[in-house]
């Protein structure tokens, strides 16, 4: 799972590192050339730091006082902004090769580069682990949006929760929802399907054989019938029989699809979901992005599942999703078994990014 963005952040960690190394290197050599020097001139380089806060000294330059004392009295040597420049741009051209969408690129960079720039190194410290700590702090940075738990809502919302699933056609919802309810059933909690994706040819019958495989009550109507009132029947069957969540499929759409998008319009007005999820493929990469956006912008959405996560050496709508749209990714599809889903936490995406 996103081994090619692995591959390019784990170079992009050396190559940054061996710059700071350089840079440590340079600056040791000077401090084992001029140290016998350093209790006659302390003084005058602490004189010389205060002077430094000057008009003068408040512009963007670093003045040699300051670095001096830095390196001598601190053992601290200042990153050379400079040096920086090589290593960030093949951080950002590593991140477009990955699909991370242009903004998403932009502000990692952009973290990285205040993170590092002018910052005091200490002599000899491991320069790999500060460059992974920042890069790891940058991706969390835009990992982290609207936090929704999804355990958490479903124990303490009213009941039943209502979830409607949307996205474009062939990207998995149908499956997703019989993982969600494997999930959920998993943790004690009563699941009713709802078919409303009339409009595809086999839709209902497909939903209906996971919904036999997983013992889950599955509400249809016939093909071709309102989507609306299939959700409004399976959210008063499980009001009568008190259970606790109803899943919604829909019919794959796109914005373009003026009936299709009237009809998801319709859903949230006759038996307004409590939850819309977004499902789209993490391979497809900034396409699901866009979608992604598309779909928050007419619904809106609450959050997203990205299946075949397995599948994706690039890891780009993963990083991607959330930042754009402003709404967590819930969960990630790792296979085509039931128990094939990953509830997603930025902190574990980031740390498979660096194992």
């Amino acid at each position: 799972m996103f081994n090619n963005l692995k591959e390019k952040l784990g170079g992009i960690k050396s190559s940054l590192g061996n710059v700071l190394e350089r840079q440590d290197k340079n600056n040791s050599d000077k401090i084992e050339q001029i140290e016998p020097a350093v209790d006659e001139t302390k003084d005058e380089l602490l004189k010389e730091s205060k002077k430094q806060k000057s008009k003068k000294a408040k512009s963007e330059s670093v003045g040699i006082g300051k670095k001096a004392k830095a390196l001598l009295i601190d053992r601290e040597f200042i990153i050379d902004d400079k040096k920086l420049e090589e290593p960030l741009w093949d951080l950002e051209m590593a991140l477009l090769e990955s699909d991370v969408a242009l903004q998403v690129t932009e502000e990692i960079v952009e973290y990285v580069k205040t993170q590092l720039k002018g910052s005091r190194l200490k002599i000899r410290q491991n320069k790999a682990d500060v460059v992974e700590q920042t890069l790891r702090e940058a991706l969390i940075n835009v990992l982290s949006v609207e936090k929704l738990d999804f355990d958490e809502f479903i124990e303490n919302a009213n009941k039943p929760v209502t979830i409607a699933f949307v996205g474009v056609n062939g990207t998995g919802k149908t499956t997703t929802i019989s993982k969600i309810t494997n999930y959920l059933q998993n943790r004690g909690f009563s699941v009713v399907m709802a078919a409303a994706d009339t409009f595809r040819a086999g839709a209902i019958d497909q939903l209906e054989r996971h919904a036999d495989n997983l013992g889950t009550k599955l509400i249809k109507h016939q093909e071709g019938g309102d989507p609306a009132a299939v959700v409004f029947d399976a959210v008063e069957y499980a009001k009568a029989r008190k259970k606790d969540v109803v899943l919604a499929d829909t019919a794959g759409r796109m914005h373009t699809n003026i009936n299709l998008m009237d009809q998801m319009k319709k859903i949230c007005r006759v038996a307004p979901p409590d939850l819309v999820i977004f499902v789209d493929e993490a391979i497809a990469g900034n396409d699901a992005v866009e979608r992604a956006n598309i779909f928050n912008r007419t619904v809106p959405i609450n959050g997203t599942i990205l299946t075949k996560a397995d599948a994706d050496s690039k890891g780009g709508a993963a990083i991607s999703i959330a930042h754009t749209t402003g709404k967590p990714i819930l969960f990630l599809g790792v296979g085509q078994e039931y128990d094939d889903i990953i509830k997603f936490d930025p902190e574990w995406l980031v740390d498979r990014l660096f194992e």
